[in-house]
């Protein structure tokens, strides 16, 4: 049987109690990878009206940074951008951008986040929201590869017969991004 504290309040907890706590914690970290993996296959469920499921777009996006040249961690942030639409659409960008945040970099963060906003020049226009909302952020460092990921890798990827690289290709990658990484318990 697995060790388990004995508290039943927080405030009663002893350095025993932490130790078990935090033992059993840094193997779950070991998981996350897998995790992601697992939302990830778990987009093909989805199309949301699109002409091609999340996961096609998803390997999309990821095939399209892929052979753009793009770094481990953007590569990682074109197939991943979106995951979070298995949990909730309207807030995906910054549902997966919280996720996401021990693991990738600042800008890659604020990319994940408001890529939607980018988005909307291309479809805003017909849900009578303004399209340019991407100019407000257009002096950040991060303005140029939120362009690419949502210009270059994001909206062209809704072709269901592309040939996309398959997700086993991705994995190493994804286990890169998302290794092993003692953050704050709580």
């Amino acid at each position: 049987m697995t060790q388990q504290a004995s508290f039943t309040r927080m405030q009663d907890g002893t350095l025993e109690d932490w130790q078990i706590i935090g033992a059993a914690h840094y193997e779950e970290f070991k998981n996350t990878a897998d995790r992601f993996i697992g939302m990830l296959q778990s987009l093909e469920q989805h199309t949301l009206g699109f002409a091609c499921d999340q996961l096609q777009h998803a390997l999309m996006a990821g095939t399209l940074a892929r052979r753009d040249g793009a770094s481990d961690e953007h590569i990682v942030i074109a197939l991943c951008h979106d995951i979070a639409k298995v949990i909730n659409v309207p807030n995906h960008g910054a549902i997966a951008a919280e996720m996401m945040r021990p693991y990738i970099s600042e800008d890659s963060y604020h990319v994940v986040y408001n890529h939607q906003a980018f988005q909307g020049e291309y479809y805003y226009e017909y849900l009578g929201a303004p399209t340019d909302l991407r100019l407000q952020w257009q002096h950040e460092s991060w303005y140029p590869l939120a362009c690419k990921l949502v210009d270059e890798w994001d909206a062209p990827a809704f072709d269901p017969d592309f040939e996309v690289d398959p997700l086993d290709s991705f994995i190493p990658l994804m286990r890169k991004v998302f290794h092993d990484q003692p953050i704050a318990i709580g």
